[in-house]
């Protein structure tokens, strides 16, 4: 007889725990039900279970799979918005990047220092200098630490030192500031998993096709099961609408005018080698629009982003070769040696969910958000930034739970770390003793370490069975064998995309964007879920054409073209 588990699930997300939360989904009535596996979404999954509620979240791709995978990757107050006199925004990111670097996930947000270049003396070194100030002062105001060192002023010839590639006449001075930086896709996908370990029933790949209402109520959805091709209705005394971009195409399913829009905006990142310039921190520039980031990343440098309104495919926003000139041009100003389209790796684009304004500009509208109950038993969550997820998720349940008769407890997301954060600092210490033990390079235990925290340890059994997995993948050295395994057994990878693009970045750090890995990753992933040698090869030639149709997409001069063709190569599953 299976032990009854009272408390918490399986700490694993895999193919049998996924038929589990499809089972559960169809047979009882959640308190929560959760649309949408971003971000916001799977903070909303795990803020509402463990105020003791039973809950349900379904994606109709894979975790992370929009918006939330395809950000700057940076945990940070939004120092521009300080500019837009946007205290209270700064000042709520700061104390969640304290948080979230300190005790929900060490393992995973890590501090990053950046440069502003200045270009005037002093009128610009006073003006700057006080909005870094006031940024410092915000990030001790939550109560404990900032968890990273304050600003300083830098001459020149410091700078200089510090940045060799920079072009001598392209600044004064500068002042430096640290902010911090995550993988948004192993972090939502790890939010997922960590919800399911306190007992949400999540599935991925399911899509929500509309709204069970009673009477004006909302009190359920009909569900697609996109793998199985299963139809089933979920009930659910409230629903939460976290979609992101997709907001105003989830509400129109209800047939109730929203009390919002969301807007779409295109940001484009490049990648770029971590060689092709020298420098010990990231920098801060200004541009006409917006700002723009260069963040030390591995061994690479991510550039970005760009800030333009898009009304095309939201599922795969498409770069054009403007939107690359354009990134180039703006670093290319501060660089002595100039970056060519030769130098670039690999190029993303997402879409940030905006709410609507007056203004026609999208650098310009709001990243607050906003929480409505937009008809009875359905509240919907838009807008806000990646960094403050904790708090748009704690708002939603907040909003959902005041409708439930029941007297829900308040949140604790605040003291609720992340699977693999606790006990990391420990392991981090011991990480030379554990790399001797395995036989394994250090470097490599300091990869694991800062990718899986202290479920390391599951990884490092999957080597001690078999030692072949400890094998780099072809073409994409910083990442193993075993790490494709066991994202398909214990984090809710289903398909090689899941894989190259999210639960690894292979498909924007290497070379060749993962052309050499993808069979490999195909024929490990098929010996685990059980493919056929039709399915590893179906697979392995549908990521090589999304990856042809990104190179194709990113040679065109404006949207409309760059998504024609990047539409050219299907999704393995259609969530149309």
């Amino acid at each position: 007889m299976a032990r009854l588990k009272t408390v918490t699930r399986s700490s694993k997300l895999g193919p049998e725990e996924r038929a589990d939360a499809i089972t559960a989904l169809k047979e009882k009535e959640l308190d929560i039900l959760v649309v949408g596996g971003g971000i916001v979404g799977t903070g909303s999954a795990l803020d509402a279970v463990t105020r003791g509620l039973s809950v349900g979240m379904v994606e109709a791709r894979d975790w992370a799979s929009g918006t939330s995978s395809r950000s700057s990757k940076l945990v940070h107050g939004g120092i521009r918005y300080l500019e837009q006199l946007d205290f209270r925004l700064v000042r709520e990111a700061l104390i969640e990047r304290g948080l979230l670097l300190q005790r929900l996930a060490p393992h995973l947000v890590k501090p990053v220092r950046f440069l502003y270049p200045l270009k005037k003396r002093v009128i610009e070194r006073l003006y700057i200098g006080a909005g870094m100030l006031l940024y410092d002062i915000f990030s001790y105001t939550g109560g404990r630490p900032p968890g990273v060192p304050h600003h300083r002023h830098l001459s020149k010839t410091q700078v200089m030192r510090s940045i060799p590639s920079l072009s001598n006449d392209a600044l004064v001075g500068g002042i430096t500031y640290y902010d911090a930086q995550v993988d948004d896709a192993r972090y939502v996908a790890s939010l997922a998993r960590t919800a399911s370990f306190y007992g949400a029933h999540v599935a991925s790949r399911v899509r929500v096709e509309g709204f069970i209402k009673v009477g004006e109520r909302v009190v359920g959805v009909n569900a697609h099961d996109l793998e199985t091709g299963e139809k089933f209705e979920i009930r659910a005394k409230q629903v939460v609408n976290a979609t992101g971009v997709w907001t105003d195409d989830t509400q129109s399913m209800v047939g109730e005018r929203g009390q919002f829009k969301v807007r779409a905006s295109k940001g484009v990142h490049l990648v770029v080698p971590r060689d092709r310039f020298q420098s010990s921190m990231g920098l801060l520039l200004r541009t006409e629009k917006s700002v723009l980031f260069v963040i030390p990343w591995g061994r690479h440098w991510l550039i970005g982003t760009t800030d333009t309104d898009w009304h095309l495919d939201k599922s795969h926003p498409a770069a054009t070769a403007a939107d690359i000139d354009y990134i180039l041009q703006h670093v290319n100003d501060v660089l002595a040696v100039k970056l060519t389209r030769d130098d670039v790796e690999g190029v993303y684009a997402g879409l940030r969910p905006l709410l609507a304004g007056e203004s026609d500009q999208t650098s310009k509208l709001s990243r607050e958000h906003i929480v409505a109950h937009s008809v009875p038993g359905l509240v919907v969550v838009a807008g806000g930034k990646w960094t403050t997820y904790r708090i748009m998720a704690k708002d939603a349940i907040d909003a959902a739970a005041a409708a439930l008769d029941a007297n829900v407890p308040k949140s604790v997301t605040q003291d609720i770390a992340l699977l693999g954060a606790e006990g990391y600092q420990a392991a981090w210490n011991k990480r030379a003793k554990i790399a001797r033990a395995f036989g394994v390079h250090k470097v490599r235990i300091e990869h694991l370490l800062n990718r899986y925290g202290v479920m390391t340890d599951e990884l490092l059994d999957l080597i001690r069975e078999t030692p072949s997995l400890n094998t780099p993948l072809p073409g994409a050295d910083d990442y193993i064998e075993a790490e494709v395994v066991y994202a398909a057994t214990h984090e809710g990878a289903l398909h090689l995309e899941d894989v190259l693009a999210r639960r690894t970045r292979i498909s924007i750090e290497a070379w060749d964007r993962g052309i050499s890995a993808a069979p490999v990753a195909a024929k490990l992933m098929g010996d685990v879920l059980g493919w056929d040698a039709a399915r590893v090869e179906a697979e392995t030639n549908n990521y090589l054409k999304r990856v042809q149709a990104e190179r194709d997409s990113q040679l065109e001069p404006d949207d409309e073209s760059a998504d024609r063709v990047r539409l050219e190569a299907p999704d393995i599953v259609s969530s149309k």
